[in-house]
């Protein structure tokens, strides 16, 4: 792909992962964090993802940091934004992105949960706007998921499609705006359940985490369900649903299980306590192999595709 000028709005945890992967993919990439902390941490962070994949140490210097929004924005043909999981501030995002990019810049949206059709309601060019749910860490998952709210042209899910398959990403289309988008629905319907089976006894978390590790999820990656479905034959499919689907869990909202460890303060790795109890080094042990384990996946597919 022509090498493009691309900006990120936001330093965190998303957008410094983002703003690392669209310049590792050879594009000239700006940044831009309104808080000089974050602004301060970004070289070091930006470099640590560098040591982790065994890249050029200079890659990172191929992105400038900015304190403004406009000249971070001016002359690009994408704008990812990465702001926190606020409705309120994207929405004030897109309003100022709107004056300040060029009319024909692609403006994305970085979002776990909210539909792009809110994020730019009240934007005079909609057709311009597309959801973009990358998965944390960004520049280690390969999944994207470009979601088309009611307006998106085809011209700019086609343009983002290409650029994130050219970053060496997985982008799928989203052809409608639901909230979750794909990948969060399947997740949390599977968190779902594994949350009421903890609640009735049936198992603790350490063993929900088993199942799942040592059995279907250890298939996960080569085999998706609907190739699973496929491969055991609907008929089989279909009398397991026949038993199965009656009990499973239909508590409607978040399960009264998780609001009591909520307001407990059990809230997970970083009280000590959540689903299972914790200590900082078994947490950090957690968070080393997930890194490591990305990495890996990360490394062979850029040695795959030399």
């Amino acid at each position: 792909m022509q090498r493009q000028k691309i900006a990120v709005v936001g330093g965190g945890l998303m957008g410094h992962g983002i703003a690392y992967l669209l310049a590792a993919a050879g594009h000239d990439v700006n940044v831009y964090e309104p808080a000089a902390a974050t602004r301060a941490s970004l070289p070091p962070r930006l470099q640590a993802i560098a040591d982790l994949l065994g890249d050029d140490p200079a890659l990172p210097q191929r992105i400038a940091i900015h304190d403004r929004l406009e000249p971070a924005v001016k002359g690009t043909r994408f704008v990812f934004e990465a702001a926190p999981e606020k409705l309120e501030l994207k929405q004030h995002i897109f309003a100022e992105l709107e004056s300040a990019a060029a009319p024909d810049t692609i403006l994305a949206s970085n979002s776990s949960a909210i539909p792009a059709t809110e994020i730019g309601r009240h934007l005079k060019q909609r057709g311009r706007v597309v959801g973009t749910h990358f998965w944390n860490p960004p520049h280690l998952v390969p999944l994207v998921e470009v979601v088309q709210n009611e307006k998106t042209t085809a011209e700019t899910v086609q343009a983002t499609m290409e650029l994130l398959r050219d970053a060496g990403k997985a982008p799928v289309h989203v052809r409608r705006d639901v909230p979750g988008f794909i990948g969060n629905r399947l997740q949390h319907a599977m968190k779902r359940e594994a949350i009421a089976l903890v609640a009735a006894g049936v198992c603790d978390a350490e063993t929900i985490d088993t199942v799942v590790k040592a059995g279907f999820g250890a298939r996960t990656a080569v085999l998706g369900p609907m190739e699973q479905s496929d491969l055991v034959g609907l008929d089989l499919a279909l009398d397991i649903a026949e038993v199965l689907y009656a009990h499973l869990d239909r508590t409607p909202g978040p399960h009264p299980f998780l609001r009591e460890k909520v307001k407990a303060g059990k809230l997970g790795m970083k009280t000590g306590e959540g689903l299972r109890r914790w200590t900082p080094a078994s947490a950090e042990a957690v968070r080393r192999r997930l890194s490591r384990f990305l990495a890996e996946q990360a490394r062979a597919s850029k040695t795959r595709s030399a």
